[in-house]
């Protein structure tokens, strides 16, 4: 009696279970949406620096004018570059790595190691630490974003996952990077 019933409502006025089901579609479809939407957007769109006062300042022209494309697009539009493509992935000589848009020293080469992720891992910053952290909410992701101190350049993200005694994993892209090797 009760199918008959439903079977009767909907053909008649499109009763109550056929608005539900079609109401629950539209509702899946319309979050199905608003999840997509902001993962597509997030790919491509540039992300400009943000408008803070660092000690080295210059001009958008300026940097594109020092910069290769690759570094301008890392450090200056927070970019990423493609795992295992950069230049100082599986590098590991003797030597310190500086700031590639000013030269300001970052990170020691016997406290880098090799993480697996294609990029240049640490687990420390140099002693005199040009480095400075902030809150990232790009991508859909909360994660601490690493940038140089001195002109604010990204340089890439610190984990807590890393394998030695810090727990720490500054996970950078070379392009950020330019490396000085240690006179012996």
């Amino acid at each position: 009696m009760l199918v008959l019933v439903r079977v009767q409502s909907r053909a008649l006025f499109f009763g109550p279970y056929f608005a539900v089901n079609n109401f629950m579609k539209l509702f899946g479809l319309i979050l199905l949406t608003m999840g997509l939407v902001p993962i597509a957007s997030c790919q491509s769109t540039q992300k400009n620096m943000k408008s803070e006062s660092y000690p080295i300042v210059k001009s958008e022209s300026e940097w594109k004018s020092e910069l290769t494309p690759e570094q301008f697009r890392v450090l200056r539009q927070k970019g990423t570059e493609y795992p295992g493509s950069g230049a100082y992935d599986q590098h590991f000589k003797p030597g310190h790595y500086t700031c590639a848009g000013c030269g300001a020293k970052l990170f020691v080469s016997d406290r880098k190691f090799d993480a697996h992720c294609g990029w240049p891992s640490f687990d420390a910053q140099s002693t005199d630490s040009n480095v400075i952290e902030h809150v990232d909410y790009s991508h859909g992701m909360i994660r601490t974003e690493i940038l140089c101190k001195q002109c604010g350049g990204h340089l890439g993200h610190v984990f807590n996952d890393g394998p030695t005694e810090t727990g720490l994993r500054y996970c950078v892209n070379s392009a950020s990077l330019n490396f000085s090797e240690s006179q012996k």
